[in-house]
């Protein structure tokens, strides 16, 4: 198995915040985050910033210790 490396982002993230009746349709969610109970309050969307329709649910604990919002 190959191992797994650390790499730090160089881009600028785009995320919203997930909101009850969100159609989930177009929005990637891990099968990990639905056991966790997700999608759920404080979770994020994100979005590729060069294809919007490339879509994925961001768990809340881990937007919280990766990401911080520029101002």
């Amino acid at each position: 198995m190959t191992e797994f490396k650390q790499y730090r982002r160089r881009q600028i993230a785009e995320l919203r915040p997930w909101q009850p009746g969100d159609d989930l349709s177009g929005i990637s969610v891990s099968a990990e985050d639905r056991w966790a109970g997700s999608p759920k309050a404080g979770d994020m969307v994100a979005r590729n910033p060069k294809n919007h329709k490339d879509q994925w649910l961001v768990a809340a604990a881990y937007f919280a210790d990766n990401f911080e919002e520029i101002i």
